[in-house]
């Protein structure tokens, strides 16, 4: 789905800020609500998620705001600051389009089939989640659109319900066959930890950082759209993958299993599932070592993980190959992988607090010489998920 550029903006207020003041410009009165949700990044477990496994993302603290204030019909009236495009759209009447509202509307129409009777509301949005950069500004749109429709309607708010409700707008409205984890975090975070989601039966575990470090994203500043990369593909392949080895899902197979049919499986379809089965267990495997405060192990099934995803699972790029090497050599580095689905955005690692600037600086420097590209780094903290604000 193609999408206008968002405008570049010189953000002297915070995008709460901006947002509350930009409704307050356009309706001619203060904001009732602001919903908020965030983008996510992913410390392990990637393209898990639609294979039933496990995945260890955390919510940062960027995040998608909606200010806004019920209507007496049904209509939606909402303005995108990052786009600067006003929209209209009537609840009973949803219809496909283009761009960034159907993102909006198709969570509007997945809330309304699951039952739910929904009201008009007059809203500006922005967001400070880089957009195609793997952070999920995607999902965190449709979340944050989910507690501001479930607000104004009086539902109560279920983060699981919601999340499900939000991938499958993703799903069918979008057209991305993505699993639940981006929308799982962005519902349901919590401040301080990372979350460990069993994406079969969504159960979760709180999973703090190792002690003295924090998680650095680092933006390749290139970009592909999921829609454009082979991420359905990917999904399909798994799915063969699966019904040659005798299973519902790749959850269910074991590296013993999957040596043992090794020679029988064509060569793309067995890399695929290594990726997979090796991956749940890179995520297992982490959890322990935070359990044991051991950042230098967390650290390395990060490293592994990008190898994996980069020969088994296809998914890397030049950038993010580029990026993750420049972080693996500067100082204070556990370690690095890229992240979300791959073929541009960006990478993560884990580094030791005291050295953030060190590391920053000198991996800033080695990408750029490397790619002639100026990244953009963030140090993130670990938010909670979707809130609702009455103003």
């Amino acid at each position: 789905m193609s999408s206008p550029e968002p405008v570049s903006v010189t953000e002297t207020l915070s995008t709460e800020a901006r947002v509350l003041q930009a409704f307050r410009e356009r309706f001619s009165e203060a904001a009732k609500l602001l919903a908020r949700a965030p983008g996510r990044v992913n410390l392990l477990g990637e393209h898990t998620d639609y294979n039933d496994g496990f995945v260890l993302p955390m919510a940062i603290d960027r995040s998608a705001y909606i200010a806004l204030r019920p209507r007496a019909d049904r209509k939606v009236v909402l303005r995108s600051l990052d786009f600067d495009q006003e929209v209209e759209f009537d609840l009973a009447d949803l219809k496909k389009g283009d761009g960034w509202v159907e993102y909006v509307k198709g969570t509007a129409w997945s809330l309304q089939d699951a039952g739910l009777t929904l009201r008009g509301f007059d809203g500006v949005m922005a967001g400070d989640v880089p957009i195609g950069a793997g952070l999920s500004s995607s999902a965190a749109l449709e979340v944050a659109s989910a507690r501001a429709f479930q607000a104004i309607s009086e539902s109560r708010w279920d983060p699981v319900a919601s999340a499900k409700w939000a991938q499958r707008a993703e799903n069918k409205w979008i057209g991305v066959n993505c699993g639940i984890m981006d929308q799982m975090i962005s519902a349901a975070g919590q401040e301080g930890h990372a979350l460990m989601i069993d994406c079969r039966d969504l159960s979760m575990k709180a999973v703090p950082l190792p002690p003295k470090t924090v998680v650095v994203v680092l933006d390749t500043s290139t970009r592909r759209g999921l829609q454009d990369s082979a991420y359905n593909e990917r999904r399909s392949q798994c799915e063969k993958a699966a019904k040659m080895l005798g299973q519902k899902s790749l959850r269910d197979v074991s590296k013993a299993e999957l040596t043992r049919r090794w020679d029988s499986m064509p060569d793309v379809t067995r890399r695929r599932a290594h990726h997979v089965v090796t991956e749940n267990a890179r995520v297992l495997s982490a959890i322990k070592a935070t359990e044991k405060k051991d950042a230098a192990t967390f650290g390395k099934r990060m490293y592994e993980s990008h190898r994996s995803l980069q020969k088994d699972y296809e998914v890397s790029s030049e950038a993010l190959d580029a990026m993750v090497a420049a972080a693996r050599q500067a100082p204070g580095v556990f370690g690095a992988r890229m992240t979300g689905a791959g073929f541009g955005g960006c990478a993560v690692a884990l580094v030791e607090e005291k050295k953030v600037a060190r590391f920053v600086a000198a991996t800033e420097k080695a990408y750029r010489a490397k790619m002639n590209l100026q990244p953009a780094i963030y140090v993130c903290r670990p938010s909670a998920g979707a809130e609702i604000k009455k103003l």
